[in-house]
């Protein structure tokens, strides 16, 4: 048994994010055989309880409050500048979390530590510079679990971004992620990602797996759909940029297409925090925008069409695991299917161009059968592919090979 330093930028716990998620059941996995103590950055909303549920399988939990504002956010902008740096990365450099780190390891020895995405790797080099301070001899293995490769979701989004200086901002952000990933991940002594695509896009990173993003498709009941189904679901943190833009897209570009062909269609747009111009496509009566909704699933019965329209990411989405889970239909652009290997037509459908998603969502609006299968074959994949309680071997394996 190993003793194990888990760090995270959100509190894992509830599962109501896809990096929540990811962190939560690699988390449960590894308290199954070793010991673990949790550190993670908390916001204002997390609730002691659940603090409390990730105790019941921790050895020990310490939280730092995450604390940001607008003259952070400015002052670490022009850091990042100055030093050629990727601002999100500056950003997330809290000195509580440096102290806390501090303490820790002064007191205490671990054998690794395992930085849940990128903005946790700088915490994990500073944990282990700690250690090397006041113990020496003591080697602690580093494992990165790094989601996604970021570099590819800014490139991808200054492709799309029209404003001039967003775009040049866009891009700037993309290369120095670009080169502040290859050189960072190189200090680890493992790098996990979920996708074959965004390992392959660093190929400098030769210590490296493919573990995908897993949930626990046997602890959630199939919703059964409702004899009309009318919905056209987006279900999808509404604050994360690519989520933005896809819903945008979807709403102007190929919703109008839908409603020219089935009248009585409607939008429905689940997700915390979404931002003014997803607020105001609600002022059409064809569009609910809902917010956070704490238990989505009177809309998920009437969804006849899951909608995944992203045009920028890395990484997996984990709403279509959620929806294989759930037993829905889902249309899903390729890159926001990218990572599952999707089988077109048998447990998803994909289309890119704004006629074929329209006509994509209309086929299930229209064909009760086709929404069937695509809920069959989405449930047995969800169970056979992605079940955490299986796939996550992967993590024993990583875990042998580091503290070998």
């Amino acid at each position: 048994m190993a003793r194990i330093l888990f760090l995270t930028q959100v509190l894992p716990y509830p599962l109501d994010a896809g990096p929540k998620i990811r962190a939560y059941y690699v988390l449960r996995h590894l308290a199954q055989q070793h010991e673990v103590t949790l550190v993670s950055f908390v916001r204002q909303e997390d609730r002691a309880e659940w603090v409390a549920h990730l105790r019941s399988f921790c050895a020990q939990v310490h939280t730092v409050p995450m604390q940001r504002s607008r003259w952070q956010d400015i002052r670490a902008l022009a850091k990042a500048l100055a030093l050629s740096q990727p601002a999100i990365i500056v950003r997330d450099e809290i000195a509580a979390m440096h102290a806390m780190l501090r303490d820790l390891m002064r007191g205490q020895a671990f054998d690794a530590i395992h930085a849940d995405q990128t903005s946790m790797a700088q915490y994990a080099l500073f944990a282990r510079q700690c250690t090397l301070s006041s113990r020496p001899n003591v080697p602690v293995r580093l494992v990165l679990d790094a989601h996604n490769a970021l570099f590819r979701v800014f490139r991808q989004l200054a492709r799309d971004e029209s404003h001039p200086l967003k775009r040049l901002f866009l891009a700037r952000e993309a290369r120095a992620l670009e080169r502040y990933e290859q050189q960072v991940y190189s200090q680890f002594d493992h790098v996990a990602f979920v996708t074959d695509q965004d390992r392959q896009s660093l190929p400098g990173i030769s210590r490296g797996t493919t573990i995908p993003i897993c949930v626990d498709p046997l602890e959630r009941d199939v919703i059964l759909p409702r004899p009309e189904q009318r919905l056209i679901t987006h279900l999808g943190t509404m604050f994360w940029p690519p989520n933005i833009e896809g819903v945008l897209w979807f709403a102007r570009e190929v919703f109008p297409r839908v409603l020219e062909r089935v009248p009585d269609a409607r939008l429905v747009i689940i997700g915390k925090r979404p931002p003014a111009d997803i607020e105001a496509l609600g002022q059409d009566g064809h569009i609910q925008v809902l917010g956070y909704v704490p238990d989505p699933t009177p809309y998920l019965a009437e969804t006849a069409a899951f909608i995944v329209p992203l045009h920028a990411g890395a990484g997996m989405r984990v709403k279509i695991l959620d929806a294989w889970g759930w037993g829905l239909p889902i249309v899903s652009t390729t890159l926001g299917a990218e990572g599952v290997e999707p089988r077109e037509g048998e447990d998803l459908l994909i289309a890119d161009d704004a006629q074929a998603f329209a006509d994509a969502v209309v086929r299930l609006l229209e064909d009760s059968s086709l929404r069937a299968t695509l809920r069959e074959h989405g449930r047995q994949r969800a169970v056979e592919d992605y079940n955490w309680r299986t796939v996550y071997a992967a993590w024993d394996r990583v875990y042998q090979s580091v503290l070998q």
